[in-house]
């Protein structure tokens, strides 16, 4: 026995020092930051654009960044690695057809949120269904007076 420990011995450090290696190489480790940003995409408010592919370019790239598909709720989100203007491109049929958008959102210091730009339909919907209805009425009105007129010839 005596003979044996000092071997045993030398194993036991020997796989002490290169096992762990071994080890290290075959496991997949993680790490949960509080960091990032998500972007919502929608058809209509309680309508999720539900697992449309999505491409992220960061600021003057060509390829991009970050390419995938959204989550359930219509979520991309993704972790810029420096300040500009990022692009979110996100592609989605739905039951009414093929959609797509473009988002642009601005990074600013600290690699934080400093805006985004809406869409014109968005920012201007008042404008825009004022300017329907204005023009739906005088379609109306064109409409019947030329009715009216056929009907009395």
């Amino acid at each position: 026995m005596k003979r044996v420990m000092p071997y045993l011995l030398l194993i036991a450090v020997v796989l002490a020092l290169f096992v762990p290696g071994w080890a290290e190489a075959h496991t997949v480790n993680y790490q949960v930051e509080n960091k990032g940003l998500t972007v919502r995409v929608f058809y209509a408010q309680d309508d999720p654009a539900s697992y449309c592919e999505y491409e992220v370019y960061g600021p003057g790239d060509e390829i991009p960044h970050q390419k995938g598909r959204t989550d359930k709720n219509g979520c991309v989100s993704f972790l810029p690695d420096r300040k500009g203007t990022w692009k979110v491109k996100v592609w989605g049929e739905s039951e009414h057809g093929f959609h797509g958008t473009d988002v642009s959102v601005e990074v600013g210091e600290g690699l934080m949120l400093k805006g985004f730009k809406k869409p014109l339909v968005a920012t201007h919907l008042k404008l825009f269904v004022g300017v329907s209805l204005i023009f739906g009425l005088f379609g109306i009105i064109t409409l019947w007076r030329n009715w009216r007129g056929k009907k009395a010839s």
